[in-house]
C-alpha cells in the first residue's frame, strides 16, 4: 500500500464514495442542526419559543358559491391580481371540442377557487400551508367575445369587444383583450400569490398566461373599513360610486338595465399611467381646481363632505363656475340614470412606472361606461397627467351553487 502523509490529497481516495441516501440524511440532519442553531440564537437565555396565536384577520373568508360572484361589490381589499390568459385551442379542431376545453378550465377553475377561499390548497397541492390564511381571498372570472361565442354566440352582448379608439390613449399590445381574466383579491399577498400560482400550474397545458397585473390599496388596519382609498396622486379614488339601490342597478340591472346573462355583469379593465413627476410640482390650488374636488378631504369644490354631491351650476363671485366643465369631476359624473359605473382601482408601482389599475363594473358598456370614457377623453384636465395603456373588456359569469360551475349557464341555454 502506498503510504501517504496527513494532508496528501491521495488520503482519501481509497475510501468508499458516501451513497445518495447518506448525504440526503446527512445534509438533512446538518439542516436541523443549523436551524436549531438559528432558533437558538434568535431567543433570550432562558426564554421560550411563542406558541402560534390565531390571526386577527389571515381566517376571514368570502364565501365562493352563490348567485353573483365576490370580489365586485364585496368590500375591497389591500392587493389585487388580474391574471389574463388565452386558451390553448391549437389542438381543438372543431367547434365541439373548444367547448369541452373552456368547459374543462371553468370546472377546474370553480373547484380550485372553492377551496383557496375557503383556505384550503388545491387538490394535490404541494404547498397547501400558503393558502391556510386566505385573509378575505376572492377570485372573479370573466370571459371575452370569443370563449363566449365557442359556447352560444347568441349570447354574445353588444359590448364585449374592443373599446372604440380615444384620442388619449398609447395602448401597448402586452396589456391587451384576453380569452379569460380571473382577478385575484385579498388582503394577504402570500395567499394571493398563491392561488394566482395554484390556478396557472392547474390550466398549464389549457390555457398560457397573457399577462399579469398586480395592483395595491391601503393595508387592511390603516384606514377605516370601506373608506375611499387614495391613488398616488393623492386623491380619493371612488368618491363618487353609486349606493345601495342605484350600486344594485349599476352593476346587476334593473329596470332599463339588461344584465348579459342572469347574475353576471362586466368590467372594462384598463391601465393609466401617472406623471407623478410633473404632477409633484402642480400647487395645491392647481390641483383642487383639475379634480373639482379638495384633495384633502375629497368633497366637491361646491360642498363640505366627500359624498355631496358635486353642483356644476355654482359660480364664484366672478361668475365663473367654481366647479371647471373641464374638471375631473366634471367630465366623470353620471348625467343619465344608466350612466352610473362602480369603480374599484388598484395602484400599481413597476419600476419607475405607476399608476392606476381602473376596473369598472357595470351591466352594460355601451350605456354605461362609454359616454363617461367619451366625455374624459375629450376634455378632462387630468389628462395631463395620465396616459391610458392598457384596456380590455370582460364578461363576467354568474356565480354558481355547490357541485356546479362558473359559466354552466352557458352551457346549458
Amino acid at each position: 500500500m502506498t503510504d501517504t502523509k496527513p494532508g496528501d490529497p491521495r488520503e482519501n481516495m481509497h475510501r468508499p464514495a458516501p451513497s445518495r441516501r447518506g448525504l440526503l440524511l446527512g445534509g438533512a440532519a446538518a439542516a436541523v442542526g443549523a436551524a436549531a442553531g438559528f432558533a437558538a440564537a434568535g431567543l433570550p437565555d432562558g426564554a421560550k419559543a411563542v406558541e402560534p396565536q390565531a390571526l386577527p384577520n389571515g381566517g376571514d373568508t368570502v364565501a365562493f358559491h352563490g348567485h353573483r360572484q365576490p370580489g365586485i361589490t364585496t368590500l375591497a381589499p389591500a392587493f389585487v391580481t388580474f391574471l389574463a390568459m388565452d386558451l390553448e385551442t391549437d389542438s381543438a379542431d372543431g367547434r365541439a371540442e373548444q367547448r369541452d376545453l373552456l368547459r374543462r378550465i371553468l370546472g377546474i377553475i370553480s373547484k380550485d377557487a372553492a377551496r383557496l377561499m375557503a383556505g384550503r390548497g388545491i387538490l394535490a397541492d404541494t404547498d397547501p400551508e400558503l393558502a391556510e390564511n386566505p385573509a378575505r381571498l376572492t377570485l372573479t372570472v370573466g370571459l371575452g367575445a370569443g370563449p363566449v361565442r365557442i359556447v352560444n354566440k347568441s349570447l354574445v352582448p353588444d359590448w364585449l369587444k374592443d373599446l372604440p379608439a380615444f384620442p388619449i390613449d398609447k395602448l401597448e399590445k402586452a396589456w391587451g383583450q384576453s380569452d379569460l381574466l380571473v382577478q385575484f383579491c385579498g388582503d394577504d399577498r402570500v395567499s394571493l400569490l398563491h392561488a394566482r400560482r395554484s390556478i396557472q400550474k392547474d390550466l398549464r397545458t389549457l390555457a398560457k398566461t397573457v399577462w399579469i397585473q398586480d395592483g395595491f390599496r391601503h393595508s387592511r388596519g390603516s384606514m377605516a373599513e370601506g373608506a375611499t382609498m387614495r391613488n398616488l396622486f393623492g386623491q380619493l379614488d371612488g368618491s363618487g360610486n353609486p349606493r345601495d339601490e342605484m350600486a344594485e342597478r349599476a352593476v346587476w340591472g334593473g329596470e332599463n338595465l339588461e344584465p348579459w346573462i342572469a347574475g353576471g355583469t362586466s368590467l372594462v379593465l384598463r391601465r393609466i399611467e401617472m406623471d407623478l413627476d410633473t404632477w409633484d410640482a402642480v400647487d395645491r390650488p392647481a390641483r383642487d381646481f383639475s379634480l373639482g374636488r379638495r384633495q384633502d378631504t375629497g368633497a366637491p369644490l361646491t360642498g363640505h363632505h366627500e359624498f355631496d354631491t358635486p353642483d356644476l351650476r355654482v359660480r364664484d363671485d366672478s361668475g365663473f363656475p367654481v366647479i371647471s366643465a373641464d374638471s375631473h369631476v366634471a367630465r366623470g359624473q353620471a348625467r343619465e340614470a344608466d350612466e352610473h359605473i362602480l369603480r374599484r382601482g388598484y395602484n400599481y408601482l413597476e419600476g419607475e412606472k405607476a399608476g392606476l389599475l381602473f376596473a369598472s363594473y357595470q351591466c352594460d358598456v355601451q350605456r354605461q361606461f362609454l359616454p363617461i370614457q367619451k366625455r374624459m377623453a375629450e376634455r378632462d384636465m387630468l389628462n395631463e397627467w395620465t396616459t391610458p395603456v392598457g384596456s380590455a373588456v370582460y364578461a363576467i359569469l354568474p356565480g354558481c351553487a355547490e357541485g356546479s360551475f362558473l359559466g354552466q349557464e352557458m352551457f346549458d341555454a
